[in-house]
């Protein structure tokens, strides 16, 4: 059965993502929402990349655009950008593209193919007959055509009530510190702050079931009713 599964921000946490696209057990009929800020904060944005364009060879991918990745290709265009990209976690991102051990790492060490991910293939939504996916929100009486730029990637999940288009709204962004998935029957945030210390979460939005690993490998699972 063909499933549309969602996964949070992974912010440069690749053991996460590996394990948790293997606890999952992908299938060749499956459409992968990820709901952007693939880099940052965590350790290895490098390999986070790296995977991301494996599965968009391997898959029915459809990679969000968060904020992270805004300000990332911001430092890259703007010397002025550069400095507050770092402060939020850009200077963990250099030092995964490295060279060797202790260099701090540069934007000249970025491959030109995880730019053109970053610049051309990330979407500002996606939706489906009953779910509609961002990275951070929507505004409910606003269709998803007409957002905003600073709700789809900025605003902070409180309480939703649900789009007027009916469908209901599957974000990240907001870190969830009890590593547990937040949901109020409009809308379901499943950024479980990977990168500090919790849990990447993946949510098969058909059947309500929540995959989750974390960067030590291990992995457990749950259902959305459970949370209710």
């Amino acid at each position: 059965m063909k499933r549309d599964l969602a996964i949070g921000d992974i912010h440069g946490c690749y053991e996460a993502l590996r394990t948790l696209c293997e606890f999952v057990g992908l299938r060749d009929d499956d459409t992968l929402i990820t709901l952007g800020d693939y880099v940052n904060r965590g350790p290895n944005t490098h390999a986070v990349l790296d995977y991301l364009l494996y599965l968009d060879s391997r898959f029915d991918l459809k990679p969000l655009r968060g904020n992270h990745e805004i300000m990332m290709l911001q430092a890259r265009e703007s010397e002025s950008a550069f400095p507050r990209w770092k402060e939020y976690g850009g200077d963990v991102t250099l030092r995964s593209y490295a060279p060797f051990e202790g260099d701090p790492g540069s934007l000249a060490d970025i491959p030109d193919s995880h730019w053109e991910f970053l610049r051309r293939r990330l979407l500002p939504y996606y939706e489906t007959e009953t779910h509609f996916f961002v990275h951070a929100g929507a505004y409910p009486e606003i269709p998803l055509a007409e957002q905003p730029d600073y709700i789809l990637f900025w605003e902070h999940f409180d309480d939703p009530p649900l789009h007027e288009s009916g469908k209901i709204m599957v974000c990240g962004h907001t870190s969830q510190k009890s590593g547990l998935p937040l949901t109020n029957g409009n809308a379901i945030c499943i950024d479980t702050w990977a990168c500090g210390g919790g849990w990447l979460s993946c949510l098969d939005v058909g059947s309500g079931q929540i995959w989750q690993a974390n960067q030590q490998g291990e992995t457990r699972q749950l259902y959305l009713d459970e949370l209710d």
